[in-house]
């Protein structure tokens, strides 16, 4: 089976500063795969070359067998490749399910506004937000823009969606309600590419890990093995995680 999403030699610099360095990746249908590394190893920049924000500086990427290197944003959107914000920002005038209606209208296919609005109270259901959906964006707690993150990401019909830093800033409970959340959006047959730092997180939902340093694809593997590779414990785990693991 040919590879949903497939990254070939890809580089993307800034000025001197390698951000991507030759990245080759496959990712299959129905995988969940964690993206982690250093602060700075490149994985949000690499979220941000596949989906159209910064274009590879060289390589290629392509989703479901297109040449994507070079489309903008709204038209990787629209071929089913949805992503999630580091740093969350909803339209704070606009409602709950109008922010999600954005997602439907633009990316997801949806007829029309009310097509869009009702597409928008489906993926707030989903989330557990449907109650709020009347309620304006600028009210929500972080946890819950999370989810309404996640709503509108889903309302855009994707066949992938790149979750960067989904549990940054949650607390346990609510890590463990968003962890829940992904295993349920994978069985809906979403592929997903989560960039996350909490280990835990990481060894619970990944099917394989993929590790960034410096730019460099330093591991790619099973999340047991990774999490065992040498050069991984020395760039990001730390000597004191893999005593802990071999315990």
């Amino acid at each position: 089976m040919s590879a949903l999403l497939r990254l070939e030699g890809v580089s993307r610099r800034f000025g001197g500063l390698a951000a991507l360095d030759s990245v080759s990746l496959e990712l299959g249908r129905g995988e969940i795969l964690g993206l982690i590394g250093p602060n700075g190893a490149g994985k949000t920049t690499l979220v941000n070359v596949v989906t159209g924000v910064h274009t590879a500086t060289s390589g290629r990427v392509t989703f479901e067998g297109q040449d994507i290197t070079r489309l903008p944003p709204h038209r990787v959107a629209r071929l089913g490749l949805a992503r999630t914000w580091q740093i969350v920002q909803p339209f704070p005038r606009m409602t709950v399910a109008e922010n999600v209606a954005a997602g439907a209208l633009f990316a997801g296919g949806a007829a029309d506004v009310a097509a869009a609005l009702a597409a928008a109270r489906e993926s707030l259901g989903f989330v557990n937000l449907a109650d709020l959906a009347d309620a304006p964006a600028a009210t929500l707690t972080l946890a819950r823009r999370k989810r309404l993150e996640l709503a509108r990401a889903l309302a855009m019909k994707p066949r992938l969606i790149m979750l960067d830093e989904v549990n940054a800033g949650l607390n346990t409970a609510e890590i463990d309600e968003a962890l829940a959340l992904i295993r349920r959006i994978a069985a809906q047959g979403v592929t997903i590419v989560i960039i996350e730092h909490l280990m835990k997180v990481v060894l619970g939902v990944s099917t394989r890990i993929a590790v960034l340093h410096h730019g460099r694809l330093i591991a790619d593997g099973a999340p047991q093995d990774v999490v065992r590779d040498k050069e991984v414990v020395a760039a990001y785990l730390g000597r004191r995680y893999a005593e802990r693991g071999a315990a």
